[in-house]
């Protein structure tokens, strides 16, 4: 298994498959499959995925991410 940023980052519209909270999280199957998971979710599973992944995409980092304050408008 190897964990890498996506070339083709997650979206709002990427939704938890087990809660429908936005996804952070893509796991790549064995099987050609993929499952996304809010971060919650992809904690409480880590274990198991770990086990059936082939890439998982961890996109988590975004949640602690402060953005950039918008600048002032200027009269």
């Amino acid at each position: 298994m190897t964990t890498a940023v996506a070339s083709t980052p997650l979206t709002a519209a990427d939704r938890c498959d087990r809660c429908g909270a936005q996804a952070y999280l893509r796991v790549e199957l064995q099987s050609g499959g993929e499952l996304l998971f809010c971060a919650h979710h992809a904690r409480e599973h880590g274990d198991k995925l770990k086990e059936i992944a082939v890439n998982v995409i961890d996109e988590t980092h975004k949640l602690t991410t402060t953005p950039a304050p918008a600048p002032e408008d200027e009269h």
